[in-house]
């Protein structure tokens, strides 16, 4: 049974938005198990958006400017638009399975794993996931189209870098950055900002998808708490029927 499965999403403010299964005449269907670790010490990430897709389809490249959907995550922690990339769009008929890993708790905490169930059918072998680096001004991590484990059993682990989309200058400002930051580490803007969900068209970069350099500090953000070194994540999946 091809579908596509959303449990959840962060939207804005963060409040979790359920959604339902999209059922369809499909072959015979495969089921994983998806763990996320987050490796980092002081960077939560948000729920993680995983599809299972055909070939066709593309989340994001190195090199290449965000899309919307990667704009929406890597920024505000928007996964609105790339559920309905996934779920309504034209390349929608290409994703076989599509699930935000909502928890609990809603935040991929810094040393903590998520794990969860995803599937493919109608010759989806391949897997994406993007997740916000939430203290960040537009940082995300993830993979794109990957090869999904071909027999039962079979396993595979990728470590992750942490990307830049390319689509807001970093500030390192509490206040253009995610409200959720703030609590979650404990470093507070000096003068009560909340932070934003909202993109700030001042702080627009039109730039392009690259390795992220890291917290420089100098701002509100610090590099002791919200930096990191190396890989930021580790995906891995393993097929079980």
């Amino acid at each position: 049974m091809r579908r596509a499965r959303v449990i959840g999403s962060l939207i804005a403010a963060f409040a979790v938005v359920m959604a339902g299964v999209i059922p369809a005449v499909a072959d015979s269907e495969a089921t994983y198990t998806v763990t996320i670790t987050n490796h980092t010490g002081g960077q939560p990430f948000t729920p993680p958006l995983v599809a299972s897709h055909r070939p066709s389809v593309d989340l994001f490249e190195v090199g290449q400017p965000a899309s919307e959907a990667i704009k929406e995550i890597a920024e505000n922690g928007n996964l609105g638009p790339a559920i309905t990339f996934a779920t309504e769009s034209s390349a929608a008929k290409h994703v076989s399975d599509a699930v935000v890993a909502d928890g609990p708790p809603p935040p991929v905490l810094p040393g903590t794993t998520r794990e969860f169930s995803l599937t493919s059918s109608n010759g989806a072998n391949r897997v994406s996931w993007a997740s916000m680096l939430i203290c960040t001004n537009d940082g995300f991590t993830g993979v794109d189209s990957v090869r999904l484990p071909k027999r039962v059993g079979d396993s595979i682990s990728l470590d992750t870098m942490a990307y830049d989309a390319g689509t807001e200058i970093n500030t390192e400002n509490l206040a253009d950055i995610v409200p959720p930051c703030q609590g979650l580490t404990g470093v507070f803007d000096d003068e009560g900002a909340p932070g934003t969900g909202m993109s700030d068209p001042l702080h627009a970069e039109g730039g392009v998808i690259h390795h992220h350099g890291g917290i420089v500090g100098g701002t509100d953000l610090v590099p002791a708490i919200h930096g990191w070194t190396g890989p930021v994540a580790t995906i891995t999946i393993t097929r079980d029927s």
